[in-house]
Parts: C-alpha cells; structure tokens; sequence
C-alpha cells in the first residue's frame, strides 16, 4: 500500500483503485477510514480513485501531536499527497465532514485544484447555518417510512436540544435513502473506522476561519460540483444552494431519493453525474 510522509514526520497512506483521470478523496466521518467511500458507486470505472487515510485512521499512522487531527493543520497533508503523486494539480473530492478540509485546501492552494466535488457537504468551513426547521421540514419527506414516527421524535429531541444518547442511534434512517439490512451494516461498520480521539479535535476551536474561507472562495478559478441528497437531513437541499452560491463556477445537484451517502442509494446517478462534470467545459474565470 502506498504510504508518504507529512510534514510532521507522520505516515500517511492511500489507496489507488480504478482507471482514467486521477480524482483524490477525502473522507467523512469526521477522521473515518476512507474505507467505506468504495468506490463512490462505480466511479473508478471512470476515474482513478485515490483515497487518502487522514491521520490516526485506517492505515495511516497517529501523529505524535494530537493536536494536528484540527481539520486547518491537515492542510498540509493534502498538499503533501499532491506532491507525492507528482500531479501538477488535483480534481478534489470531500464527503461530508472531509469536504471542510477540501474546501480550505482549495481556499490555501486554488492554484492547485482542478475541480471539486462537494458530496453532501458539511458547513461548518464556510459558516452557513442549518435549522432546526431545515431538518425537520426534510425528515418530513419521509413520513411514510414503517420507521418514520421514533426516528421523527429522536430528531425534533436532538434539535430542541433536550436530546438522550440512544436518540442519535434512533435516527440513522434518515441518513440513508433506504433503510435496508445493507444501511444496517454499513452503519455498524462506521462505529469502528471513526477515530473518536481525532474527531473530538477536527473542529475544535481555531479550525475554522469562515469570512475568511468564503472571501476566497468567492475568487476560485475551479469549476465545483455541490451534490446534495434529497431526503438528506445533514446538508438540507436549501443550504446546498447557498453553498454553490459560494462559488463563481458551481453547479448543484440534487439526488433524488438520496440521503448522506448519494452513490450508494443511486450508483448509476451518481457516477453519471461524476463523469458528466468531469467532461464539462471549464468557464472562463470571472473578469476575463
């Protein structure tokens, strides 16, 4: 597996899986092994996927100062796997909490991305606000659901702030556009490739300079691609708007019937939508 050094001296790993045009993922989680983005649906048929193992999870090493899991100090690392995979520039993706990191790195490097995708982002980078009423007016959406009416009273105690520990375990449907023995799973499997040590310090205090982010945002020369899910209570579809709109070049996309992870409710949608964005014309940069 290949493996490279930060500037801190840790270890890092990722994985290469696929064919044709590089694309380098950053996980969710936060500070989850990379391992459960697959291959985004059957998007290595068509892009070269390289997975980056933040550090402290999967097969990356734990730094010596745990202070560095802040998503600002990791930065640096994706700068550090651009240089090891010797690319000029870089296509980008984030999923969820990991889109935080892309975004500052496209923020500090704009030179270096070619395009970003933002999969069901979280905003705490840019400083965008999600409602109570931006959740529950989403669950709603799901009314119908055998599972809705628990799961529904989990989220409004979660968001009134008066929520117990087993409500965030009641509304893991949500996450999901379908709540199947296979979402079952797979939100078992996230309990063990989550660095809860690292996640406790991802967002800590200092990570996060959102005017800043958003003032340099607004002069990115890349193209992006903000998808968001349509039954989605993390990234509701009203704030995905406002977050494209951070961009002179951004198109949104809205899954339908997809939750937090878009690829593995839709594959075909969703890898359709990934390589339609990547054979699109680049426009000209604003000003010219």
């Amino acid at each position: 597996m290949p493996a490279f050094t930060a500037p801190d001296g840790t270890t890092l790993a990722y994985h290469v899986t696929g064919d044709g045009p590089p694309l380098v993922c950053l996980p969710g989680g936060p500070m989850q092994d990379s391992v459960y983005l697959g291959d985004l649906g059957g998007s290595a048929a068509h892009r070269t996927l390289i997975r980056l193992d933040l550090r402290g999870t999967g097969h990356s090493t734990v730094p010596r100062d745990p202070a560095t899991y802040r998503c600002d100090r990791q930065v640096g690392d994706v700068e550090a796997l651009r240089v090891e995979l010797g690319l000029e520039r870089i296509d980008l993706l984030g999923h969820s909490a990991g889109a935080n990191l892309a975004v500052l790195y496209a923020a500090r490097y704009p030179e270096r991305v070619g395009r970003l995708v933002l999969v069901t982002p979280s905003v705490f980078a840019v400083g965008l606000d999600i409602t109570a009423g931006d959740r529950l007016e989403t669950a709603r959406l799901r009314r119908d659901e055998p599972w809705f009416t628990p799961a529904q009273a989990a989220l409004e105690a979660i968001t009134s702030g008066r929520a117990e520990p087993a409500d965030w375990e009641a509304v893991a449907p949500f996450w999901f556009g379908r709540w199947d023995g296979e979402a079952r799973e797979f939100r078992a499997a996230e309990r063990q490739q989550r660095n809860d040590e690292a996640a406790a310090v991802y967002a800590s205090e200092g990570a996060f300079d959102p005017g800043a982010a958003r003032a340099a945002l607004a002069e990115s020369p890349s193209p992006v691609l903000v998808v968001a899910g349509e039954y989605d209570i993390a990234a509701p579809v009203r704030v995905m708007k406002e977050y494209a709109a951070l961009f002179p070049q951004a198109e949104l996309l809205v899954q339908s019937r997809a939750g937090h992870f878009p690829w593995r409710d839709d594959p075909g949608a969703f890898t359709a939508a990934l390589a339609a964005f990547r054979d699109q014309a680049s426009a000209p940069p604003p000003g010219t």
